[in-house]
């Protein structure tokens, strides 16, 4: 028999150890009882901001990650960083590119660092990343989401991170390719990398800020900032620590957080069940979606799956 998940405190205070232990149990039993119901104690003891990073490959997201991480953790902050890396067709597991460019200090036990595969999701967050980012939320004072940058991760993103940061970098294309693309309806934050490159650069941010002003970003409350950065020269680091702590400061007045994260838990499971049960599972599910599953989406899922399960015929 398991041994019981541990509680927040022991979360918390068991370093890097128990979270992993934590943390694979998970991607093993994901859709357990006590898995389950561990998740949605957990999930409601969040403590930490999720930030969200997605863009192209070759954006330099692991340097900005880099960065950020050295910026939290010299204010004082506890930091936990989950690489979504594309899967291996072999074993399926990740292939750890992202991980393998931090440079991280192993023995902080402040800064924890964790991949894992995306899956059968092309670029986007699996249910397993979904649960990980409720443990390391309650665990550390800043989480940071890196996804592969590829498919379908910025939609994803928008369903588990607090904020969105969309790195851009220079020579990505004029307005009217990034309204083509999509993706100028979910970022709360626009960086452009690769500062140092000067008028390119400078050029790049013009466009995504007319993208942006074509493009409805869901609030009137919220102007979504862009920035110039440069990891390598440290340019507009600051600026963009500010626009996101803005940006958090934004989501904690009238219960904006709040909201976000329960809407947030009701559309995870309306995907774990359109994903499991088709169009057919999301109508007989449809009430207990817009219920429970606003602060109890993993054992909401657990128990739909298994009346679900008992009402089909054996797979042979």
């Amino acid at each position: 028999m398991p041994e019981p998940f541990p509680d927040v405190d022991a979360l918390r205070s068991g370093g890097k150890r128990v979270l992993s232990r934590v943390l694979t149990r998970i991607e093993t039993d994901t859709d357990k009882p006590e898995t389950a119901a561990f998740l949605d104690r957990i999930a409601a003891q969040a403590k930490g901001h999720v930030l969200g990073l997605t863009g192209p490959p070759g954006v330099g997201k692991s340097t900005l990650t880099d960065a950020l991480i050295r910026a939290f953790r010299d204010a004082g902050g506890g930091v936990a960083v989950l690489a979504v890396d594309p899967s291996s067709a072999i074993t399926g597991g990740a292939l750890l590119g992202d991980r393998t460019r931090l440079k991280t200090d192993p023995n902080d036990d402040q800064i924890f660092v964790r991949s894992m595969a995306a899956r059968d999701r092309l670029g986007g967050l699996s249910d397993h990343s979904v649960a990980a980012i409720a443990v390391l939320r309650a665990a550390f004072d800043h989480v940071i989401v890196e996804t592969v940058g590829i498919g379908q991760s910025e939609g994803d993103l928008k369903q588990a991170a607090d904020t969105v940061l969309l790195c851009i970098q220079p020579g990505s294309g004029d307005s009217l390719q990034f309204m083509k693309a999509g993706i100028m309806e979910l970022p709360d934050v626009v960086a452009v990398t690769k500062a140092d490159m000067g008028a390119a650069a400078r050029r790049a941010a013009a466009d995504v800020k007319g993208a942006l002003t074509l493009s409805p970003t869901g609030s009137k409350n919220w102007i979504v900032p862009v920035g110039l950065v440069s990891s390598q020269t440290g340019e507009g680091m600051e600026a963009l620590i500010d626009q996101v702590k803005a940006h958090l400061d934004y989501l904690q007045t009238n219960g904006r957080l709040a909201a976000r994260r329960a809407s947030q838990h009701s559309a995870w499971f309306r995907d774990r069940v359109l994903s499991e049960y088709g169009q057919s599972g999301l109508r007989i599910c449809q009430d207990l979606a817009e219920g429970q599953a606003h602060h109890a989406p993993f054992s909401c899922f657990s128990e739909f799956s298994e009346k679900m399960d008992a009402c089909l015929p054996p797979v042979t």
